[in-house]
């Protein structure tokens, strides 16, 4: 009988271990670079005396409590743009980047170029650095103001559109120009 029992105790710790989903959270993981943290963690430099770990920049879809922003979207050439140039460009991140050391990305450019990303491609980090942590740029450095961060949240969700069009059609009226003649 106590073999019986001890079948079933063991035959039940099992399909409970084989239905156990392990999760992992790497919320202070210390880390150097981006690529250190996985996906939805960045690496910061946000806790006192920790030096840089991974923290969680939440879930996508998922609110963070904020209201959605409402009222037309800001575009790369008439207010992104500019705000890049006054307060990420220097020497940090655009074609000197000599006090940032990332050479992966620059934000003075909208696409990739030759395997470098562009601010397109950087939105959902500058939304997350420069908006939600605002912990671009550092401290004692020139940043921008609650406003203009508001800017940036916007455009990066919204989709980071690069300059006005007429309601989301491309100024050439959608045409693609390639080989087939537009058709």
């Amino acid at each position: 009988m106590k073999r019986a029992v001890l079948s079933v105790c063991v035959a039940g710790v099992v399909a409970v271990v084989g239905c156990t989903v392990s999760v992992m959270d790497f919320a202070g993981k210390k880390c150097e670079v981006a690529e250190d943290c996985p996906d939805s963690y960045v690496c910061v430099a946000a806790r006192p005396g920790a030096g840089r770990t991974c923290e969680a920049l939440g879930l996508p879809g998922i609110s963070d409590g904020g209201e959605i922003p409402t009222g037309p979207v800001p575009t790369w050439c008439t207010d992104v743009q500019p705000l890049l140039a006054n307060y990420c460009l220097s020497s940090c991140h655009g074609t000197d980047h000599s006090n940032s050391g990332r050479t992966d990305f620059q934000l003075d450019i909208y696409e990739s170029a030759g395997g470098v990303k562009g601010a397109l491609e950087m939105a959902p980090r500058i939304e997350a650095r420069a908006v939600r942590l605002q912990d671009m740029p550092p401290m004692g450095s020139p940043a921008p103001t609650a406003e203009e961060r508001e800017i940036l949240g916007r455009w990066a969700q919204g989709g980071a559109p690069f300059c006005d069009t007429d309601g989301g059609v491309p100024s050439d009226g959608g045409v693609d120009g390639g080989t087939d003649g537009g058709k």
